[in-house]
């Protein structure tokens, strides 16, 4: 039986995929040149610069890149002529799903005015804030993470209307899935919106002073998809006016300098791109690696493949 040799980034990983039949692991964690050139599939690293993948070029066999993040963009410039490109499907819905809620309870409920308060010892009156319940949340991007937003939002309470970039026939959480060329009609009802797309030409800039004005006074947009996806300085120019407010775990640019005006503007919570990383991550991640790499040795296709190199 040939076997598959697999690069994964971490010893545990290796460790606790070791019992795959037809796979052979060892450690790459990018930091060095290959261990050997004959990787078939290689796993990087979480949370690493995309430069490091100009390295994938050191693997002349090479096969197959099964990424552990949802977003793919970052990749497809280093990835050589004919080789496979598959996501981590479904390894991220739990704990991007987790973030986005929080982030909109956080902003609905003052919990950032209240912190603020408890380092002055003010016991700030903060009767009568919206609450999560009740209102109109807008999820821009049903796909898996989105579904599970959805979910969290129904448990809350919340009235749900999702988007795609095609309508198509409901699920058990909404009664149908709007296209996104619907916007124009969607925005003025949102009193949360929720960006879960990727970053494509059609996406980049999405979030517009245009698509602001469209949203009702005092409306929240939660953006866990990618920070291009806002125009930056048309959410500042909204926020700092009062009149929507927005919790962001992810900004253009990123990291956010230290001296960025979105720091400081009024009505704006800003996380440090944290919505995947969370002690949900890694079972689920290796839970998928475990799936698919069982299917590669058995000689069938990685499901989530994405892109080829050179298409």
């Amino acid at each position: 039986m040939t076997m598959a040799i697999v690069s994964v980034p971490q010893q545990n990983w290796a460790h606790e995929l070791a019992d795959i039949d037809g796979c052979e692991f060892v450690v790459w964690d990018f930091k060095s040149d290959p261990p050997r050139r004959d990787i078939d599939v290689v796993v990087p690293p979480y949370l690493s610069k995309p430069t490091i993948l100009a390295r994938l070029a050191d693997v002349p066999g090479l096969r197959a890149v099964q990424l552990v993040t949802a977003g793919y963009e970052h990749a497809l410039h280093y990835l050589p002529p004919g080789v496979q490109l598959a996501n981590g499907h479904g390894i991220h819905d739990t704990s991007t799903a987790e973030l986005a809620v929080t982030l909109a309870l956080a902003s609905q409920r003052g919990i950032p005015q209240a912190v603020h308060a408890q380092d002055d010892g003010d016991w700030l009156r903060m009767a009568g804030r919206p609450s999560l319940a009740d209102r109109r949340c807008l999820i821009i991007g049903y796909g898996a993470i989105g579904h599970a937003i959805a979910r969290r939002l129904l448990a809350f309470e919340a009235h749900v209307t999702a988007v795609a970039s095609r309508a198509r026939a409901g699920d058990e959480l909404v009664e149908s899935v709007h296209g996104i060329d619907e916007l124009a009609t969607l925005l003025p009802d949102a009193e949360v919106v929720f960006l879960i797309v990727p970053l494509t030409d059609a996406t980049r800039g999405l979030v517009n002073a245009e698509f602001l004005a469209a949203l009702p006074d005092d409306a929240l947009v939660v953006n866990v998809a990618r920070g291009g996806v806002v125009d930056t300085e048309a959410l500042i120019a909204a926020c700092a006016s009062g009149r929507v407010r927005a919790a962001l775990d992810v900004t253009d640019p990123e990291p956010l300098p230290a001296d960025h005006p979105l720091w400081h503007t009024p009505g704006v919570l800003v996380t440090p791109h944290v919505g995947g990383a969370s002690t949900a991550f890694e079972p689920r991640a290796l839970a998928l690696l475990r799936r698919e790499l069982t299917a590669f040795a058995a000689g069938e296709e990685l499901r989530h493949v994405v892109a080829v190199g050179g298409e």
